[in-house]
């Protein structure tokens, strides 16, 4: 079963960091990632870029409402994702304590629910 891992944290959290350790932060993910491409389980990944990056729509009363930056204005955001197909919830669980991102910030897990079924 497919599973989302959706990384949140604080976007500000990272610049702060020093440039040796914004290589470790990115060895850890890539360390993440190969080990998640050996298991087997790696769909597919990206990193977002930074949220006032984001232009947000929605419609209004039938007419699109375009908004520059995130919609949310909450300390903790979107910045990535993982996709893995692994058996059960509990693997999942297992793969987003692993990640990097539960170390500074949070990792949502989601079912993929694919379109066409009920």
């Amino acid at each position: 079963m497919e599973y989302m891992l959706l990384i949140y944290s604080d976007p500000s959290g990272f610049e702060r960091l020093g440039e040796s350790q914004v290589k470790e932060a990115l060895a850890a993910y890539g360390a993440y990632h190969e080990a998640l491409q050996k298991a087997g389980v790696f769909r597919g990944s990206h990193r977002l870029r930074p949220p006032q990056t984001a232009t947000t729509v929605r419609l209004q009363s039938g007419k699109s409402e375009v908004l520059n930056g995130p919609y949310a204005d909450t300390r903790e955001q979107l910045g990535g994702y993982f996709l893995v197909d692994v058996p059960d919830l509990d693997a999942a669980l297992s793969w987003a304590a692993r990640c990097p991102g539960a170390s500074h910030g949070i990792v949502e897990v989601r079912p993929i629910w694919p379109m066409g079924q009920a």
